[in-house]
């Protein structure tokens, strides 16, 4: 079912509606989606984080064009994901989103100096020569590797590499950049680097940028962060943040309700009161209450008093 949302007109710049993808191994179907709606608006950026297994790579990897869902409805600036043709997806890659991986070097070409890096994409998508070598510039500016671009990668920290990686996927302009584990296999100090750059290049460009991690401590450098369980989105975490970006920081998390009511109550709730299976729930006049099977809610003992 490729059925766009009614709320096409107005929608964000990313927008998944019900995505399912389950992967057949021989005789057994393993559902990595399951039913996943996400909303990401336009130069927002977000962390996806979630375990091994939640469903956080396949879903990058449908955004990203490298794989198809089963089921549902996925659209990245206004590009609609599913029924593309090959040669849409290579359209698709090469101009509307770019992808930055773990390992930089899966991002750079060895035998290339920085400024040639970042110009090889251009090259691909028949851009001129004067247009490549300004693009390239004001990239290697932007992420504070202007000095470096006559070095090649291996002559480069593991952050520098990482901020190049970043430049060569920002390179065609994309309107959305997508990160996985960018900082995997970075220590804290060059990682935070890597951040100020996304943070950076997320305020001086306006390009919406996902981050999909195992890494909880991610959140700390983005406004929204979106937690994936069992192939469904469940929390969402919203920080704002005063006028550095590591004072005045205020969190509030929420569940996140889908289409049709259905919630994921976080597992440390869940632990806490031992609910499984089934709850109650209690209409409340401004909340829901939720309930063990065989726990009363605090104004019952009232109410049958009062009958």
């Amino acid at each position: 079912m490729t059925t766009a949302p009614a709320e096409v007109a107005t929608q964000p710049h990313i927008v998944c509606d019900g995505l399912v993808r389950i992967f057949k191994r021989t005789e057994v179907e393993v559902v990595a989606l399951q039913g996943l709606d996400l909303r990401v608006d336009k130069s927002e950026l977000v962390a996806i984080v979630g375990a091994s297994g939640s469903g956080k790579t396949t879903l990058l990897n449908i955004l990203s064009g490298l794989d198809t869902p089963s089921a549902g409805y996925a659209e990245v600036a206004g590009a609609k994901l599913v029924g593309m043709s090959r040669r849409e997806r290579r359209t698709y890659r090469l101009h509307t989103c770019g992808f930055v991986w773990q390992q930089a070097s899966q991002n750079l070409m060895p035998f290339l100096d920085a400024q040639s890096n970042v110009e090889m994409p251009q090259w691909l998508s028949r851009s001129g020569s004067r247009q490549r070598s300004a693009r390239a510039m004001e990239l290697l500016d932007i992420l504070g590797l202007a000095d470096q671009r006559r070095q090649r990668p291996a002559e480069l920290s593991g952050g520098q590499q990482q901020r190049l990686a970043i430049a060569v996927s920002l390179a065609n302009q994309p309107e959305v950049l997508f990160c996985d584990e960018p900082t995997g296999e970075l220590d804290s100090a060059t990682a935070e680097e890597v951040f100020a750059a996304m943070r950076h290049v997320n305020a001086e460009l306006g390009t919406t940028i996902v981050i999909v991690t195992h890494d909880p401590g991610v959140s700390t450098h983005v406004t929204r962060t979106i937690a994936i369980r069992d192939g469904r989105t469940s929390t969402e975490t919203l920080r704002s943040f005063g006028a550095e970006h590591d004072s005045g920081v205020m969190a509030q998390e929420y569940a996140v309700l889908d289409r049709v009511g259905r919630l994921q109550l976080p597992q440390d709730f869940m632990d806490a009161l031992q609910l499984d299976r089934r709850v109650r729930l209690e209409l409340e006049p401004d909340h829901i209450g939720v309930w063990p099977p065989e726990v009363s809610h605090p104004g019952a003992a009232d109410e049958e008093d009062a009958s």
